[in-house]
């Protein structure tokens, strides 16, 4: 987001968080549903995006258009988010369309969140998406733009029905709609990190070739903890190509110390002699 969007986005976030306070998890819960559901009206409808984003119209203009759009169709708690969020300076009419959809998925984690259930949704999601990435074909399904999105949120509906919490099925089902205008595996990830923001944790990608034991896990998240000066959340994957050792992604750092990496390393060098 520009700049002039990312401060009306902000100004609806913080609106957001005062509404979650005083509403238990499932008001924000349902709150987070019609914040999606206004962001899917956004998606269908490009003249109402343009209006609610046109520079040339009062801020409180575009929040009452909202408010006489969806009065007794929304909750009030929604329409009043919905105002803030409309009546925001906006770059681009695509840009207050992404800030709706982000705005109920910070919905959804603030309900998880005051459920206790934030870091289980987070778990929740990660492996979800280490389970598709680990079968190409479904992989394929499930990223199938050639497929509706309504077919393929009945396919990770059923994979994930009683196996995960509502808000989790919830988030993999707006991953499968392009959350962000990302595909499935990068949309999944987002959600997992803005999860981890909202404990105020950072992510560590960690691969290794063994899983490693629940000891040698919490190790290595104090041990990062301790470098970046706050919670870190360790997020494994095994691939036993990497054949030892480990790789730790946290943000933009990059650490391999994978036994393939040293071997590679190796073959450059007698390569290069």
């Amino acid at each position: 987001m520009q700049a002039a969007s990312r401060e009306s986005y902000t100004a609806a976030r913080v609106a957001l968080e005062e509404s979650a306070q005083a509403a238990g998890a499932a008001a924000t819960a349902a709150t987070a549903d019609e914040l999606l559901a206004f962001a899917d009206l956004l998606a269908r409808e490009p003249r109402l995006r343009r209006a609610l984003s046109d520079p040339s119209r009062p801020g409180d203009q575009r929040g009452e258009l909202v408010r006489s759009l969806l009065s007794g169709k929304v909750g009030q708690g929604s329409l009043d988010l919905l105002a803030v969020l409309a009546s925001g300076r906006w770059s681009a009419a695509s840009e207050l369309l992404d800030g709706a959809e982000r705005l109920g998925a910070e919905a959804l984690l603030a309900s998880a969140d005051q459920s206790g259930d934030l870091a289980e949704v987070e778990d929740e999601l990660f492996r979800f998406g280490q389970i598709v990435s680990g079968d190409p074909g479904l992989a394929a399904t499930i990223g199938d733009f050639s497929t509706s999105v309504s077919r393929r949120v009945e396919l990770v509906r059923g994979l994930l029905a009683d196996k995960a919490k509502p808000v989790t099925v919830r988030l993999a089902e707006l991953a499968v709609g392009g959350f962000g205008g990302r595909s499935f595996g990068n949309a999944l990830s987002r959600l997992v990190e803005m999860a981890a923001e909202r404990r105020e944790a950072q992510i560590a990608y960690v691969t290794v070739a063994q899983p490693l034991t629940d000891a040698e896990e919490t190790r290595l998240a104090s041990s990062l903890s301790g470098i970046y000066g706050r919670q870190v959340s360790v997020k494994v994957t095994v691939d036993p190509t990497v054949l030892g050792g480990l790789s730790v992604k946290v943000g933009s750092d990059l650490y391999d110390g994978t036994v393939a990496k040293r071997l590679a390393a190796v073959r450059n060098a007698l390569v290069g002699k």
